[in-house]
Order: C-alpha cells, then structure tokens, then sequence
C-alpha cells in the first residue's frame, strides 16, 4: 500500500466514524425530545417497541422483512387509548434493498370490529380495481371517486360508513384508515412527527364516535348501557 492510498484508508475511516457518532447523536436528540413530548402530555415513551411487530394484519404491517417498531408513545385522548410509533420495514436485497418509514396514529375500539380498510382513490387502487380488486360503492359519488373501501363483512361497512362519516371523510386529508380487532389506525410515510400526532388522533377519536350504537351492540359492546367488553381507557394497552 502506498503512502497516497494509506492516507485516503484513513481519510474514509475518519469519515465513517464522524457520521456514526453524528448518527449516534440525532438518535440521542431523538429520544430526548420524544421523552420530554410524552412526559409533557402525561403519556408513557418507549424507545424499543419491538413487541408490536406482528401484532396486525393489515397494512402497513404485512409488507417486507425486517420489521422493526420504535418510538412508541402511549396514552389517552379523549377518553380514549391512544398511540403512536415508528414502523418500518425493508423490501428487497442486496443493491436493490430499500428501507421504508411509516408513522402510525392509532386508538383503541372498545370491541373488535370486522376489518374493515378505507384508502384513497390513487392510480394503485385503480389498478387493482381494474384486475378484479374489491370496492364497495356507496350513495355518495364524491366519496367514491375519492375513496377506496375493502371490508370482511359488507353489512358492517355500509353501516359505519354513513353520510355523516362520509362526510368527514371528504372535507378532511386524504389520510388512510384501518379497522382491526380492536384497533383502528391511519399511516403516513416519514418517521413519527410529534406536532402532527394530536390532529391525526383526534380525527381517528371522531370516526370512532361516528360509529353507531347499533354496529357496537352487534360485537357484543352497548355504549350507552355499558354492557360488554369494556377496554379500560387508563390500562396499557400496547406497552410491553
């Protein structure tokens, strides 16, 4: 090895070790400031939330390999538990392996309900539209040029998807919403914002309270009576 090339080793090395302990330090802030964000607000913080990688089925859990869930921050809103975390996972190999970062808004349901997907109308669920892929219609053409809706049990779609939640649908973002189980969520591409987290919350808080009383009674839940499986909204719900 020549006297050039020796230095140039060293030159890359010392390159490599900055943007490690830089790395190193943006993970550090990270923390911190996910830490004073959750303490400020009565919510608890996890940095690893590794027990939540398989919990779910629907998207964007289904997709890629090495799962990874972090940053998990946990509370209540609204008389509710509510959540959010960092997913990601990667897709490919090699020099085709691609890395991909959702953040993930979710509140708890106070009984399970059949899945039920509500995504927008882009050039992918057109094209899945055009090769046979399931969209349920409904009275409002707005809301069907502007949203997707896949669901297990048919009935309970029409049912929750009623004009007012229709509505709600419409005049907000084009924000995707999952229910299942127990949950229902909406994922956006980009680590975990902390000044967005309380907007996207509240509006899954609202379309929790649009869902009428007689879809809860048919899952073995009456809101009014209290009867059924009650979550308790002060418990952990997604904590290790």
């Amino acid at each position: 090895m020549t006297g050039g090339e020796g230095w140039v080793l060293l030159v890359f090395a010392a390159l490599f070790a900055a943007a490690l302990a830089g790395g190193a330090w943006l993970h550090r802030k990270k923390l911190e400031r996910l830490r004073s964000f959750a303490a400020g607000i009565g919510w608890t913080y996890q940095a690893d939330a590794q027990h939540l990688v398989g919990r779910w089925r629907g998207k964007p859990f289904h997709v890629g390999h090495s799962r990874r869930a972090s940053h998990l921050l946990a509370g209540e809103l609204d008389g509710k538990q509510a959540a959010a975390f960092e997913y990601r996972y990667t897709t490919g190999h090699g020099k085709n392996r691609s890395t991909t970062t959702y953040m993930v808004c979710m509140v708890a349901l106070p009984t399970a309900l059949p899945d039920l997907e509500i995504t927008n109308e882009g050039l992918g669920a057109k094209i899945a539209k055009a090769f046979g892929g399931m969209d349920i219609q409904f009275e409002s053409e707005e809301f069907n040029r502007r949203w997707r809706v896949e669901a297990r049990v048919r009935k309970t779609a029409h049912d929750i998807v009623h004009p007012r939640f229709m509505e709600l649908m419409v005049a907000g973002p084009p924000d995707p919403i999952r229910f299942e189980g127990t949950d229902v969520w909406t994922w956006h591409l980009g680590p975990i914002r902390t000044e967005v987290i309380h907007e996207r919350l509240t509006r899954l808080s609202r379309v929790v309270d649009l869902v009428p009383r007689h879809v809860w009674q048919d899952y073995g839940y009456d809101p009014h009576a209290g009867a059924g499986r009650v979550l308790d909204p002060r418990s952990e719900r997604w904590n290790r």
